[in-house]
């Protein structure tokens, strides 16, 4: 486009509409990370870059509590379409799904889970929208989990584009049938962390019951059989017959279906003076800057969240090596990092934490580091790309 004197303006910028779908009760890592992306696309995109709109389809039942999603995504300020309905299999859903895409008119479409995912290949949308499914991982802790994930993985098969959280889950894709070449593998993101005050820290730890001289060690996220709790606390045990617990407290950040497995676990181990169980939170910062050290027990992962955040707060860190966890953190530069189901060398990994300060200090520092690579500056940046990619290839075609 050339002006007056023949100099030459770039071509306007387009925007580019996104509709998100997601399914979730509550404020998930996965939910975490779309609505941090949809807060950062509000703030700045690059000006290099399309602009990009955001919405977001999301599923509530009358039968059901608050659902604490919708109400982030509110507040958040991102415009929200709320389909209602009555059951899982509520056929209605479909309906206002296409009156929904009739009046947004997006250039892509993009899917969380597996409702999400099937729900665009069951209607044949991918052969209108261009689509973009993320796909952050099954779970199979019983019949309809693993329901549900046969019908994900049908779906997913059906995908032009998937973005997926780590490596490991896009050997898990490729192993399904999906072609390397419409997989995209990108890292949650986590945002710089902002210290608690020492008011703020003094009032949880006495909400606690935490002496001022104790060391506390944390463990964040939901209460299920794949976190790897039950490790932990037998880890614990190990730790208290080697060591004692005199002057530590390991706090359990999180609820779900095993808590009370876990605490009738921690009862019969005798821990019941030195680990405490909090329930889920709303907000974990004060957590995380009370903390001494970090432990992540999981059986799998994808890109914990929880990880991240302990990583900006620059605490020293335990993890297995959990799928894509071990593709945020490295063994003695960034973390301790043991192998799955393995209590005694969680047990270890924790006590040399705990004895040496120097090492702690170390990794910690490395932690708080290496997380930089995981902004939500460029995280948007790198999304956008593949919006851009995928709107370009539809324009060219």
């Amino acid at each position: 486009m050339s002006v007056a004197g023949g100099a030459c303006l770039p071509p306007p910028v387009r925007k580019i509409r996104v509709l998100a779908m997601m399914e979730s009760q509550w404020v998930t890592g996965p939910a975490k990370n779309l609505i941090a992306f949809g807060r950062h696309l509000q703030a700045s995109v690059p000006s290099d870059l399309p602009a990009v709109e955001l919405s977001v389809i999301a599923f509530d039942r009358p039968s059901s509590p608050a659902n604490r999603f919708i109400s982030a995504l509110n507040a958040a300020g991102i415009r929200t379409h709320v389909i209602r309905e009555r059951h899982p299999g509520d056929p209605r859903v479909i309906r206002q799904l296409l009156a929904i895409i009739r009046s947004e008119k997006p250039d892509i479409l993009q899917t969380h889970n597996s409702k999400s995912h099937f729900l665009v290949r069951l209607t044949g949308l991918q052969r209108r929208i261009p689509w973009i499914a993320f796909f952050h991982g099954f779970t199979s802790r019983d019949a309809r989990d693993r329901f549900y994930s046969r019908i994900g993985w049908w779906a997913l098969r059906g995908a032009p584009h998937i973005v997926t959280v780590c490596r490991a889950f896009a050997a898990d894709l490729q192993r399904s049938g999906v072609s390397p070449e419409r997989i995209f593998v990108r890292h949650n993101i986590v945002a710089p962390f902002a210290p608690p005050s020492s008011s703020e820290m003094a009032a949880l730890r006495n909400r606690l019951a935490i002496p001022a001289d104790t060391r506390v060690v944390l463990a964040v996220g939901r209460l299920s059989k794949e976190k790897g709790h039950v490790d932990l606390l037998d880890a614990i045990a190990l730790l208290r017959a080697a060591r004692g617990c005199a002057g530590v407290r390991f706090v359990l950040v999180g609820d779900g279906p095993e808590r009370a497995v876990l605490q009738q676990r921690s009862h019969e181990l005798g821990l019941a003076d030195c680990v405490l169980f909090t329930g889920h939170q709303e907000d974990i910062r004060t957590y995380y800057g009370l903390a001494d050290a970090f432990v992540l027990p999981s059986h799998s992962e994808g890109s914990p969240n929880v990880l991240l955040e302990a990583m900006a707060a620059g605490l020293p860190i335990v993890s297995t090596d959990a799928g894509g966890a071990a593709e945020l953190v490295s063994d003695g530069n960034t973390a301790l990092v043991v192998e799955r189901h393995a209590p005694q060398a969680l047990s270890r990994a924790i006590s040399a934490l705990l004895d040496d300060r120097d090492l702690a200090g170390r990794l910690g520092a490395a932690a708080r580091s290496a997380a930089r690579e995981y902004t939500p500056e460029a995280y948007t940046r790198s999304v956008v790309g593949i919006y851009q990619a995928v709107a370009d290839e539809v324009s060219n075609f």
